[in-house]
């Protein structure tokens, strides 16, 4: 990982590289696999209308859970940690960056040691979001069971899990490694088949890349955001190869709604203010205008991506045909021109540290400049971008910018979790420790009506319907300027065998499956 974890609790995660260290050490009920398929993890089977897991009504679910699982710290896993971690992430002073996921649960029951039920006031689509996948990890009731709601950061178990995972934490280095050691007592015997794991951070793409293809020093490596001409040159090195697994996520320009330069209460971004520039449609629309899509793709991504108008790229069926996009200076300099607030206004556009990222920077930049923005770059690195840290102020969830740049995607094939990212109550603010996902501060009333609606609409029709409708809202009201929908682009040693890339999960899974070729 070229960016480095800084917290190993799954439900204050708030970027990829935090969710999948924790994914090392923390399981969830159930994942998903490569093909889409619901499998149990923690649960002894995927509840279903035939096993009779899922309600008739759809108000409820039922989880039987694997008996004879174990916490690192020895004590057994029972119902009572999955029903403590919802009071948890649900308690919206908890702060949890899942308590969207969570609070959507009217309740959940303690049937016996290894039954729970999961209650919904109205049928729920997207059920499986709790429990399941990246937002699914179980967290133990006697570690954690002091430190719901304001107390969270305080848990020194944030740095320190104590999870059921294959492997056990011998030693985290917040910002740099996280080393773990094999579970002897891990409930799927024989697993897992390394000895330890070691979760290297920091440094960049290129550097991660270089460790598994040339020198081979590593045996996997993550998000190669690579030009496709230097991954050629290195993967010549004969150590490992590239996978090209699905991809659910795409790289986009978020716009910020709020003013990045008014303090209120010691804060900046707050959703109290309005962004001088961009509370002006056109000029948000100028912005969509100077991004040269074809041209970023084609040089800094090659066959790692494709060009893409929308801001939700999967699953298919949730696909907008509607959109289109546009590279035209003339047309932004004109919708700029109405606009005199940008008159001598210094756009800050900011990102985490890559190549191609600095690279796509620089492009946009350029474009932007002959529209006659002013524009200062900002590169941050990976592990400050996308800590939960709250004293940060140069995290992604901040925002202390007019405009940050970065991959997002849906860990779910219903994407009602993911479309929380839009609603107005979930606006990242000095309130809420900045754990929410609306980090652009974007407010449309309208985009929350159709969001409620999608969460409780069974029609497989009318659930593409609703998907569409909030992906042609924000594309249109210019919240993101989507650029490229990526595809999930590794690095795997020629000698490690088990690996399984999957579009919604995390990475690392299955990685109680890898192996070294005899």
């Amino acid at each position: 990982w070229w960016q480095a974890p800084t917290i190993l609790n799954p439900h204050l995660s708030t970027g990829t590289k935090d969710s999948d260290g924790s994914r090392i050490f923390y399981e969830p009920l159930a994942d998903f696999d490569t093909d889409g398929n619901m499998f149990p993890v923690l649960a002894t089977e995927a509840p279903t209308l035939d096993n009779g897991g899922v309600s008739k009504d759809g108000l409820s679910i039922t989880w039987k859970l694997r008996e004879g699982v174990k916490w690192h710290d020895g004590k057994p896993f029972t119902a009572d940690d999955v029903v403590f971690t919802w009071e948890y992430a649900s308690n919206p002073a908890t702060s949890a960056v899942t308590q969207g996921i969570y609070s959507r649960a009217a309740s959940v029951e303690k049937v016996d040691d290894l039954t729970v039920k999961v209650s919904f006031a109205k049928p729920s689509p997207g059920w499986y979001d709790l429990f399941v996948g990246p937002n699914g990890g179980v967290l133990p009731k006697h570690v954690f069971g002091d430190y719901v709601g304001e107390k969270s950061r305080d848990a020194s178990a944030n740095l320190a899990p104590v999870g059921t995972g294959p492997f056990k934490l011998k030693e985290f280095r917040a910002g740099d490694t996280v080393w773990g050691d094999r579970f002897v007592d891990y409930w799927d015997a024989g697993k897992p088949h390394f000895d330890s794991v070691e979760m290297k951070g920091g440094g960049d793409s290129q550097g991660a890349a270089r460790a598994v293809l040339q020198s081979g020093e590593a045996d996997w490596a993550w998000n190669l955001q690579v030009e496709p001409s230097v991954l050629a040159q290195m993967e010549q090195g004969g150590a490992g190869i590239l996978f090209s697994g699905p991809g659910a996520s795409s790289e986009r320009v978020m716009i910020n709604f709020a003013d990045p330069n008014k303090e209120v209460d010691g804060a900046r971004s707050e959703p109290s203010t309005q962004h001088p520039i961009f509370k002006n449609k056109d000029a948000r629309n100028a912005i969509a205008l100077s991004v040269q899509r074809d041209v970023i793709v084609e040089q800094l991504y090659g066959k790692g991506g494709t060009v893409t108008p929308n801001n939700l790229n999967t699953p298919p069926q949730f696909v907008s045909p509607n959109t289109t996009w546009e590279y035209n200076i003339d047309k932004a300099k004109e919708l700029l021109a109405g606009v005199p607030e940008a008159a001598g206004y210094k756009l800050l556009f900011q990102t985490s540290i890559n190549s191609v990222r600095q690279k796509t920077q620089e492009i946009i930049k350029q474009s932007l400049e002959k529209v006659a923005f002013k524009v200062e770059l900002k590169s941050i690195d990976g592990s400050v971008f996308f800590s939960s840290d709250a004293g940060n102020p140069d995290t992604n969830r901040k925002f202390y910018a007019d405009l940050q740049m970065y991959t997002n995607g849906p860990d779910s094939p219903y994407p009602i979790a993911w479309a929380r990212r839009f609603r107005s109550d979930e606006i990242c603010q000095k309130s809420n420790s900045w754990a929410a996902t609306n980090v652009t501060r974007y407010n449309n009333p309208e985009f929350d009506k159709l969001h409620d609606q999608a969460q409780v609409e069974m029609d497989p029709a009318k659930q593409a319907e609703l998907f569409i409708a909030m992906n042609d809202l924000t594309v249109n009201d210019f919240v993101e300027v989507p650029i490229v929908h990526r595809g999930n682009l590794i690095a795997v040693s020629k000698t490690l065998e088990g690996y399984s890339p999957a579009a919604f999960m995390s990475d690392v899974y299955d990685m109680k499956n890898w192996s070294k070729k005899a």
